[in-house]
């Protein structure tokens, strides 16, 4: 999909006080109140909060953020609901979205005022993406996206319980009310769902009708005679394809997880936040004892001049990090930095790079670019190049982090357990050890564990599923104080033919070597050589100065997969493929999933472990639980195991 730069909306107020859109020449609610407007149109007219009494999950889908007041009544109506449900799951699209100074100006006065405090503070940048957002300790769940409807709507991935259809007027705006559009709810319409708008345009209820809603109006409020209520109610409900969008009617909504890495960890914590409960399985005897076990790592996202799935998935998984990361590093709950990262580059000329910034119109706050003698006054080292600059990205221990994702996840970890084997047996898929006894069993199984999961799933035509390559890597480090002359120690990370840190526990941290198919676990002096060099390009200074100092290093093995992104989501079903007729997509390859329950992976991390981990999660927990999916449809399937089940995206990779 081609993203679109995101346009930021314009803010003003009428002599009454009314927020307005300059563009539109509309209001943004009426005078009589947003939340009158609210709770009369959207929820009464959903029939809420009645209808999401009970349930697990309530999954509502809006078209028009605007100033986010639909949303704030709906969080405050659930809040004050003894009968509410589990977990509220609101999405919503919004192409002009306001600044964050902007829409702290349209909530100065707002009658909830800590919750639109909560909804500005929690405010991500203006970038082409799905931003997901909690709130109430994971309880409620904000999925913002940013453009398009057009573009948007066809690549949700959601079972919606209630439409909220607001925006301008049709006359005003008559993109987001196109009938086309409108009959695509159907495609994420749940059984049951209703829908709601204040408008009562025959254009409006006939595209509903055609999207299979019985539709009425009734009474409207705020100087609008009519609002029109509909149901879902199609006279025939298409088959879901093989790969399709169901969650598991698993009673115990429980887990098992074998890694308890960052994959792992992250798992846990995802999996928690849709109310499901884990046990983690590794075989070291503490969480993040592996590769997650570097002192301390980089993350940070990616621009690329044509901005396809690599950097657009690496931009929402970095700006995941940078909101849970960010605030833990900020509560110190992890060791980091939040304070940028740069990412060097030798290729493009100043003139090339901010111009392909320019085309892009990448929004401010997320990458940008600093010429040579910038990027080495900010970094404080003598740098080679200029830079792509992330002001979102930094540093962190990764092992904290694993420890403390765990720590916010309902799981149990069980340590020095070696899984040799996994099978399936009725409902429940089972950790099996050396001698085919169980180790734990559950309903749904993720493999999380690195390289191991490709061994855990088989040899033979399976291989063909898994292009996962072994990567070694041996990372050195330096004593601050040991240091001769001018330390090159940067005030942020900097990365480009290898990497250095920020001193971290008095050390200075810099690496790495990178080397497919090497098993050998031993520090190698000639590696640690090799690592001073790069530290001396990065840094200007002299890697034969430093070459006598004594030094530590660590080894760790990346898993590496061909096409460089990350597997995620559900086993695909080789037997079931054969016969498969639509197959010529990943969404539609059969899997080793069931109503009952299903096998899933989360590895392929590469070098980006830390980046991936929260969206990743998040991407993995949608699959199981059923919840909206953090990422558009063309981004999951760019991620999905299954691409290398098909013969067209193995040659494509």
């Amino acid at each position: 999909m081609k993203t679109a730069p995101i346009t930021p909306g314009r803010l003003a107020f009428s002599p009454e006080g009314v927020p307005l859109a300059p563009e539109f020449g509309d209001v943004y609610h009426p005078a009589a109140g947003a939340l009158q407007q609210a709770h009369h149109v959207f929820l009464g007219g959903n029939r809420l909060p009645s209808r999401w009494g009970g349930r697990k999950c309530f999954v509502i889908l809006e078209t028009g953020f605007g100033l986010g007041n639909n949303f704030l009544a709906t969080w405050d109506a659930w809040r004050r609901d003894p009968q509410r449900c589990e977990r509220l799951v609101f999405v919503s699209i919004e192409k002009h979205p306001l600044t964050r100074v902007d829409l702290g100006r349209a909530h100065a006065a707002s009658p909830l005022p800590e919750l639109a405090r909560a909804l500005v503070s929690a405010w991500p940048l203006p970038t082409p993406n799905l931003h997901p957002i909690t709130f109430d300790d994971g309880r409620v769940q904000l999925l913002l996206g940013f453009g398009d409807v057009a573009l948007l709507l066809p690549r949700l991935v959601a079972s919606v319980d209630a439409f909220f259809l607001d925006g301008f007027a049709p006359a005003r705006n008559p993109e987001m009310w196109e009938p086309r559009r409108l009959q695509r709810l159907g495609r994420l319409a749940a059984p049951g769902a209703t829908a709601a708008t204040w408008s009562a345009a025959r254009v409006v209820r006939d595209a509903l009708s055609a999207a299979g809603f019985t539709v009425e109006t009734t009474a409207g409020t705020g100087g609008k005679r009519d609002i029109t209520v509909a149901r879902f109610a199609p006279r025939h409900i298409a088959a879901s394809p093989p790969g399709g969008w169901q969650a598991h009617d698993a009673a115990s909504r429980e887990a098992l997880v074998i890694g308890a890495g960052l994959a792992g960890c992250a798992a846990a914590w995802a999996l928690s936040q849709q109310g499901w409960r884990c046990q983690v399985l590794d075989r070291a005897l503490e969480p993040a004892d592996v590769t997650s076990g570097n002192p301390a790592g980089l993350f940070h996202g990616s621009f690329h001049r044509d901005d396809g799935p690599h950097a657009r998935t690496l931009r929402a998984a970095a700006l995941a990090t940078e909101r849970l990361a960010g605030a833990w590093i900020a509560q110190g709950r992890i060791a980091g930095q939040l304070a940028g990262c740069l990412r060097l580059e030798s290729r493009w000329d100043d003139d090339a790079a901010r111009a392909a910034l320019a085309a892009q119109q990448i929004a401010p706050g997320y990458v940008d670019w600093m010429d040579r003698a910038t990027a080495s006054e900010r970094s404080g080292l003598a740098l080679p190049s200029g830079a792509w600059s992330y002001p979102g990205g930094g540093w962190l221990a990764p092992r904290d982090y694993a420890r403390t994702l765990l720590a916010h996840a309902d799981a149990g970890f069980r340590g020095g357990v070696d899984v040799a084997g996994i099978e399936r047996r009725g409902s429940l898929w089972r950790a099996l050890d050396a001698r085919r006894q169980v180790i734990a069993e559950a309903p749904v199984l993720v493999l999380a564990n690195g390289l191991g999961a490709k061994g855990l799933l088989g040899a033979g035509r399976n291989a063909a599923l898994w292009p996962l390559t072994a990567v070694r890597g041996q990372i050195s480090s330096l004593a601050v104080d040991a240091l001769p002359g001018p330390l090159p120690c940067p005030r942020l990370p900097v990365a480009g033919g290898g990497y250095v840190l920020p001193p971290t526990g008095g050390r200075l941290i810099f690496g790495a070597t990178s080397q497919p198919d090497d098993t050998d676990p031993a520090l190698r002096d000639a590696d640690h050589r090799l690592n001073l060099q790069q530290l001396a390009g990065l840094s200007g200074g002299d890697a034969d100065a430093w070459s006598a100092l004594p030094w530590r290093g660590r080894v760790g093995w990346r898993a590496v997969t061909s096409d460089r992104l990350p597997l995620i989501g559900a086993v695909p079903d080789l037997e079931a493929l054969d016969s498969a007729s639509r197959a010529d997509q990943p969404r539609f390859v059969p899997r080793q999933r069931d109503a009952r329950g299903g096998l899933y992976v989360f590895t392929g991390l590469g070098s980006r472990g830390i980046t991936w981990a929260a969206l990743g999660g998040q991407l993995l927990a949608s699959w199981i639980s059923g919840a909206p999916c953090p990422l558009e449809a063309d981004l999951r399937d760019a991620l999905d195991p299954a691409r290398y089940a098909l013969p067209r995206w193995r040659s494509d990779s």
